[in-house]
Parts: C-alpha cells; sequence; structure tokens
C-alpha cells in the first residue's frame, strides 16, 4: 500500500451521463463537465491551478442556480478535488475537505446521483488523501464506497478505473486489471468526447503499470 504522510495525491476526475436542465452556459451541468474536461487533459499543467479555481466559482453559481441539487454540489466538488491536485502541498488539503463536505451534502439528498457518481468521488478522496493526523483518508471508507457504487452501477466507467487504481495501490494487480477491462467495455459517454478519450487514456495507462507486476 503507498504512504499517506506525504503531499495530497488527489485525481478526481469523474465523467458524468447527464443531461443539462438549464440554459447552455458555463453555469450548466454541461457546460462545467465541458470546461472541466477542457482544463484537465487540454491545459498546461502551469495553468490548470488557475482554471480549476476560476472553475469552482462557475460551479458554485451553478450550486445556488440549481438549488442546491444533488448533481451540481457532486460536480462542486469535483472540480474542488481537482484544484486540490493541481495545487498540491498542504495548502491542497482545504479543497479536498470542502470537496468531502459537499459530496456528503449530495449523497443526503440522493445516494445514487449521477449513476454513483457521488460515491466514487468520495471514496477516491478516502483513498487518495493522507491518513489522521494530516487528513481523514481511510482504505476502509474507501473500499466501502467503491464496493456500493459498483454494486450499484456494474458498467460504470469510472468507478472500475477509480477501483483499480486503488487495487493497484494495494497491490491486488489480478483484480485491477479485471476492473480495467470492465471499465473499458463501458459505454462511451455521450456530449463528452475530450473527457471520454482522456480517461481512456488513463486506463491504457494504468494497463501498462498493472501488467508490469502480474
Amino acid at each position: 500500500m503507498r504512504s499517506k504522510c506525504g503531499l495530497i495525491a488527489v485525481f478526481i476526475s469523474l465523467i458524468l451521463y447527464a443531461n443539462p436542465t438549464f440554459a447552455d452556459n458555463n453555469h450548466t451541468l454541461l457546460g462545467i463537465q465541458q470546461q472541466w474536461a477542457s482544463i484537465n487533459y487540454d491545459a498546461d499543467s502551469s495553468e490548470k491551478e488557475k482554471a480549476f479555481i476560476a472553475l469552482i466559482a462557475d460551479a458554485e453559481a451553478f450550486v445556488a442556480s440549481s438549488n442546491n441539487s444533488a448533481e451540481a454540489l457532486t460536480w462542486l466538488a469535483i472540480t474542488q478535488s481537482s484544484a486540490a491536485k493541481a495545487k498540491g502541498g498542504l495548502g491542497a488539503l482545504d479543497f479536498a475537505k470542502a470537496a468531502r463536505a459537499n459530496l456528503e451534502k449530495a449523497l443526503q439528498q440522493d445516494e445514487q446521483v449521477l449513476e454513483g457518481t457521488a460515491l466514487t468521488v468520495l471514496a477516491a478522496l478516502y483513498h487518495n488523501v493522507p491518513g489522521w493526523p494530516v487528513a481523514f483518508g481511510s482504505d476502509k471508507k474507501a473500499a466501502r464506497l467503491f464496493e456500493k457504487a459498483l454494486a450499484l452501477y456494474p458498467n460504470s466507467m469510472d468507478a472500475h478505473y477509480f477501483y483499480a487504481e486503488y487495487l493497484f495501490d494495494d497491490g491486488e494487480y489480478e483484480e485491477a486489471a479485471r476492473h480495467l477491462t470492465l471499465a473499458k467495455s463501458a459505454p462511451e459517454k455521450p456530449n463528452r468526447p475530450i473527457a471520454d478519450k482522456g480517461r481512456r487514456s488513463e486506463i491504457e495507462i494504468l494497463e501498462a503499470k498493472v501488467a508490469k507486476k502480474l
């Protein structure tokens, strides 16, 4: 199992199967998703922190316009988690803690929101952030959340991918390979070509790492 006594290493990058319910602008579900994909997969590393922080403001506006919907809260948490990864260091923990709080709010409304996305994001947070006394990381909590997400949505590309990452970090390479195969077989993500391509590239990269361990 990898050490969690260093800097935060959160990379929450979940892609959703959902249609916007508001006008098509930067403060809609699809608008936030598309901005996120462009920053995450196309922006230079030096530009990501500033861009994700700006996107948090758009996501907060979306939360307000949607009357604190579970969908909007989930995507606000994703932008905050991505900002944490881009920032790095102990200062990133504030973003991670804010993301956890918003995910918990979303799950209180709807545990199955966006096909288990909030469950998967929260699981990845618990897996990737440092544990006590630095932060709230917990592999036990992560495992329970991953298992619940996959039980609800067994065809989720993102749940399989992030669970495979968790398994790889814990040295369970055969199981990681199995979940990566399931992730690859998931349907394409509608209206999200940049994000779909980026996720599948990440799957291939992790597959290569797993193959070296088998």
